[in-house]
């Protein structure tokens, strides 16, 4: 009996990347955004930058298919992780994070497939399960063990 190959997981450093058909598709134009408000289903927390934040997903060592809602705005190298509605305090005043919440709105893809270069869905859901939200206490510790690399001016949204 032959070996077959294993097929290894993406890690959040390559789901991050896009791939040439996902690029092709945002030169098309063709993908649809909606504004989603923050605060109900979940609070986002802006991680600045990008990498960062995909360091802080993989030290938490919570698998990329998992179903959380993790969206990447390539543009502004921002990193956005889904946390429970109102935990996001546990986050306030770190260097490079911002928490959206209540009040708050954060441009969306239509469904999965829509996504663009500054709403991107690299972890989200499947078959129509709920979102599997990151723990925003678990998110603050890690945050503060990693070492701090933001740019000069954090970008404006």
């Amino acid at each position: 009996m032959a070996n077959s190959p294993k097929r290894s997981t993406p890690t959040w450093h390559d789901l991050a990347q896009p791939s040439t058909g996902k690029q092709a598709r945002w030169a098309g134009g063709l993908n649809r955004t909606r504004w989603i408000p923050c605060g109900k289903e979940w609070d986002a927390v802006a991680i600045t930058p990008m990498d960062r934040g995909l360091d802080v997903l993989a030290a938490l060592r919570i698998g990329p298919r998992r179903g959380a809602l993790v969206l990447a705005d390539h543009l502004r190298g921002t990193l956005y992780v889904m946390v429970e509605p109102g935990s996001g305090d546990v986050l306030a005043g770190l260097p490079g994070v911002r928490v959206l919440s209540s009040g708050s709105e954060l441009l969306m893809p239509a469904t999965h497939d829509d996504s663009t270069a500054v709403a991107d869905l690299i972890s989200y859901p499947r078959g129509g399960e709920p979102p599997a939200l990151i723990p925003a206490d678990r998110l603050a510790q890690t945050l503060r063990g990693l070492p701090a690399d933001t740019p000069e001016k954090a970008p404006v949204s």
